[in-house]
């Protein structure tokens, strides 16, 4: 009987393979650590994403349906945040199952020229933003400092470009940023809602859906158009589209649970806020004799007459930080739209110039702020239906989503809030030209 064969020589990558285990994926590297530190790396993207729901078009909005309509519409405001929720979700279950954002997706896989009518609505979408965030820091440096309105808006210009550039030192530094900011408003706001103590009975009375006339829709509809955000719907997809590699589907729908977790805490803190602002401003300024309490600057005076000068200083500082950070994650969002849309990108100097000069014209000329925040709100929540669809249709795509496609209730259900906006808007145009 002749000798069996020799085994056949081991590589040198064999022979690796044998002595060590595989590298860990960076789900699983994150996982393995103990405590906070093996959650917290997960959360993040969120919190980015949920800044935009806080920004000042809110304060106006808010403030102004709390001062007009007292608790009416605080339903407005959970429904929004429920709305934009779901939204969120998808868009980050988007980018986790792809690996693309949903501008990218829209150029690949629609024609071309309704690619590009997305993108030209996108960018107006980002002036309207970009309208609102300006304004609202710049009336807080002028309430804080007594910086005139257009110095200040060039200063949060500077300011947002300082904290985006906190992404050149990693994705973390930025998310935390943001994140400490929007602590702040919610720590200002917490201040002034213990400062005034609003009435129970008025609070769960708000939460019954009705309006008080056409005005109010209007309102309602800019309080949803500052509430979900077109631009950030954008942005989620690319914030976590490469963030945390996974190896295979099991992963891919372990990290999504983390990331469902990060929507939900931060938008629920997100809309905590919000129903903070209608509700003091409800409870304060509802009725009061103090004249232009519906505006940033008079509730800024109302809160200092009416509550005192702690309550005054609590409201301004969260302004700031809302135009702040908001300024620099619509910065953000303009790249992403720009990049996955036409493939192109703009140098940030100058796609800032260009989104901003609205903001600078209205306080160079001295136009109501106030006002044009609402407006700009309004523009928004048109903005809602060309981002919210084509999410839609893209998530329920197994094609494109494989195992993390959504279930068909999930669909439906996004289907009928994207035609409940729809409608709303449609409402709000026979309203504005023909009521």
């Amino acid at each position: 009987m002749s000798p069996p064969p020799p085994p056949p020589p081991v590589t040198t990558a064999e022979a690796a393979s044998e002595v060590a285990p595989p590298a860990p994926s960076s789900l699983r590297e994150i996982r393995s650590r103990r405590g906070l530190k093996g959650v917290l790396p997960l959360l993040g993207p969120a919190f980015v994403a949920a800044i935009a729901y806080v920004d000042p078009g809110n304060f106006a909005t808010n403030i102004d349906g709390g001062a007009s309509y007292g608790y009416t519409l605080l339903w407005v405001i959970l429904a929004a945040n429920l709305i934009g929720m779901l939204i969120q979700t998808l868009s980050a279950k988007l980018g986790l199952a792809t690996g693309r954002n949903l501008p990218e997706l829209c150029r690949e896989r629609l024609p071309r020229k309704a690619s590009f009518g997305l993108w030209i609505q996108a960018e107006l979408i980002a002036m309207a933003t970009d309208l609102a965030e300006f304004i609202g820091a710049a009336i807080a440096l002028n309430l804080l400092f007594g910086v005139p309105l257009f110095v200040a808006g060039l200063i949060t210009a500077v300011v947002a470009f300082g904290i985006l550039a906190l992404q050149t030192k990693g994705y973390r530094r930025f998310e935390l940023a943001i994140g400490g900011m929007l602590a702040v408003i919610l720590l200002g706001f917490l201040y002034d809602t213990l400062k005034v103590g609003p009435d129970a009975s008025g609070v769960l009375s708000g939460l019954v859906p009705g309006f008080a006339g056409g005005d109010s829709v209007l309102l309602a509809c800019g309080i949803l158009g500052a509430t979900v955000m077109p631009h950030v719907i954008y942005l989620h997809s690319a914030l976590t589209q490469r963030r945390i590699a996974v190896e295979n589907d099991a992963e891919r729908h372990r990290l999504f649970r983390f990331q469902t977790i990060d929507v939900v805490i931060a938008m629920s803190v997100a809309g905590v806020v919000n129903m903070l602002m209608l509700v003091i401003a409800a409870a304060l300024f509802h009725g009061a004799a103090i004249p232009d309490v519906d505006t940033l600057e008079g509730a800024h005076h109302g809160f200092e007459v009416l509550v005192g000068s702690g309550a005054a200083l609590a409201f301004a500082l969260a302004l700031l930080a809302s135009g702040f950070a908001s300024s620099s994650v619509g910065t953000y969002a303009g790249q992403v739209i720009m990049s996955g849309f036409i493939n192109r990108t703009i140098p940030l100097a100058l796609r800032r110039l260009v989104t901003m000069t609205p903001a600078l014209i209205v306080l160079a000329l001295g136009l109501d702020p106030t006002r044009a925040l609402v407006i700009s709100q309004v523009v928004l929540s048109f903005g809602i239906p060309f981002a919210v669809v084509p999410l839609i249709l893209l998530t329920s795509s197994r094609e494109v989503m494989g195992t993390l496609v959504n279930r068909r209730a999930t669909t439906v259900v996004a289907g009928l809030l994207a035609a409940a906006i729809v409608a709303l808007n449609v409402f709000l145009l026979v309203d504005v030209f023909f009521g």
